[in-house]
C-alpha cells in the first residue's frame, strides 16, 4: 500500500512516500523567512504549502490517485483518545479555528484532505498533540479556574511505547513506562497500558528545554507579567521560543552547547546539566503516578542523541527502572504505520470528535 505522509512545521513541510512499512522517499521542503513573511496568518500559507506538495508529486511522476491514503500530522484539536482518525468537516473546522492555539501542525489535516480528495481516497491523522488519556486526578491544577491540559508529543510517545514493549517482551496493554520526549519542547509522561495518563504541558510546565522555560516560580513570574516592561506577546515568546537554553546561552542547538562545554565553558556545562537535572526530576515525579511500578524509563526525541545529556539523566533515574533510549523522532513512520494498521484492519479508524 502506498501512503503519502505530510508534516508541516514552522519553517518546512516534510513529505514522505511509504510503500507498506518502507519509506521510499522523503523531501523536506524548506520555507525561507522571506517566503513566509508574505503571509500574515498561518492559514494564509495553506495554498502555498499545498502547491509545493503537488509540485513535488509531479516531479516524482505521481498523482494523488496513486496513493491508498494520505495522512497529515494532527494539530491542536479538541481533546481526543489516541489512535488514527479519519479527517472530517468538524476536524477541518477546528483546525482552521486554531482550537487550542495556532501551530503549523494544524495545517496537516487540511493539506492531507485536499490531496486525498483529488485522489478519491481517505485522509487521516494519527495521535494529534491533543491526545487526552488523562486520569481524573491529573486534571487538577490547584484552582478551579484552570484545568491541567493534556498536550504532549503523543505521536512519538505512543510509537516509542510500542517499541519499548517489544524490547522488553511484554504486551503493550500490560506495560508501565515513564517516557521522556526530549526535543525543542520536552514532554515527560507516565504511559500505562499504552495510554498517556499524565503529562507536563511542554508549553507551560515541566523541565526547561532548548527554547522553552517549562514551569517557572509563580510569584516572581506574576511580578514579571505586571512589571509594565513586557507586552503579553513578549511574555508568551519569553516562555515559548526564547526560554530555556536560548535564554541562558543564546542558542537552541545542543551540539553547539556541547562544543562550548568541551572547550571549557563551565557556565554552559552547568546550564546543560541543570536541564538534565530538571528532566530527571520530572521523570521521578511521573514514576509516582505509576506508584513506582515502572517497567522502563524511556528517553526519545532529538536530544536523546546527546550522550552527555542521556548519561546525566540516567545517573539520576536508573534506580527507578532500566533506561531505554530510542533517539530521534520518526514522526513520518509513526504516521504511516498508524494508517497501515487501519488499512489492514488491525485497528478501527476513529471519528472526530469522539
Amino acid at each position: 500500500m502506498k501512503i503519502l505522509v505530510i508534516n508541516p512545521g514552522s519553517t518546512s513541510t516534510k513529505v514522505a512516500i511509504f510503500e507498506d512499512e518502507k519509506q521510499i522517499d522523503l523531501k523536506v521542503l524548506r520555507h525561507s523567512p522571506e517566503e513566509l513573511s508574505n503571509f500574515k496568518t498561518l492559514w494564509e500559507q495553506f495554498d502555498f504549502r499545498l502547491k509545493i506538495i503537488l509540485d513535488f508529486l509531479e516531479e516524482k511522476n505521481l498523482k494523488p490517485s496513486d496513493f491508498s491514503a494520505v495522512v497529515g500530522i494532527g494539530g491542536l484539536l479538541r481533546p481526543v483518545k489516541g489512535g488514527t482518525y479519519r479527517v472530517n468537516d468538524k476536524m477541518l473546522e477546528d483546525a482552521r479555528a486554531n482550537f487550542q492555539g495556532e501551530h503549523p501542525s494544524n495545517l496537516g489535516c487540511a493539506l492531507a484532505y485536499e490531496i486525498a480528495k483529488l485522489g478519491g481516497v481517505d485522509a487521516f491523522i494519527v495521535d494529534p498533540v491533543s491526545v487526552d488519556e488523562f486520569e481524573p486526578l491529573a486534571r487538577y491544577s490547584g484552582h478551579p479556574l484552570i484545568q491541567r491540559r493534556s498536550l504532549s508529543h503523543a505521536l512519538n510517545i505512543h510509537a516509542v511505547a510500542r517499541l519499548a514493549s517489544e524490547k522488553i517482551g511484554k504486551k503493550l496493554d500490560e506495560t508501565n513506562f515513564v517516557i521522556a520526549h526530549l526535543g525543542g519542547g520536552i514532554s515527560v509522561c507516565p504511559v500505562k497500558g499504552g495510554k498517556i495518563i499524565d503529562a507536563n504541558d511542554a508549553s507551560s510546565d515541566g523541565p526547561f528545554s532548548p527554547e522553552r522555560t517549562g514551569g517557572l516560580p509563580l510569584q516572581p513570574f506574576i511580578s514579571l507579567c505586571f512589571s509594565g516592561k513586557y507586552t503579553e506577546q513578549e511574555i508568551r515568546k519569553m516562555v515559548m521560543g526564547k526560554g530555556g537554553l536560548v535564554a541562558y546561552l543564546g542558542t537552541n542547538n545542543a551540539d553547539e552547547v556541547e562544543k562550548r562545554i568541551q572547550n571549557g565553558d563551565e557556565y554552559a556545562r552547568e546550564v546543560y546539566e541543570a536541564m538534565a537535572y530538571q528532566i530527571a526530576k520530572e521523570i521521578g515525579a511521573m514514576a509516582t503516578v505509576l506508584k513506582g511500578k515502572v517497567d522502563a524509563v524511556v528517553l526519545t526525541g532529538g536530544l536523546a542523541n546527546s550522550k552527555m545529556l542521556v548519561d546525566w539523566i540516567t545517573e539520576r533515574v536508573s534506580f527507578i527502572a532500566p533506561v531505554l533510549v530510542f533517539p530521534g523522532e520518526d514522526e513520518m513512520r509513526a504516521l504511516a504505520l498508524g494508517v497501515l494498521r487501519v488499512l489492514r484492519g488491525e485497528e478501527q479508524a476513529k471519528e472526530y470528535p469522539e
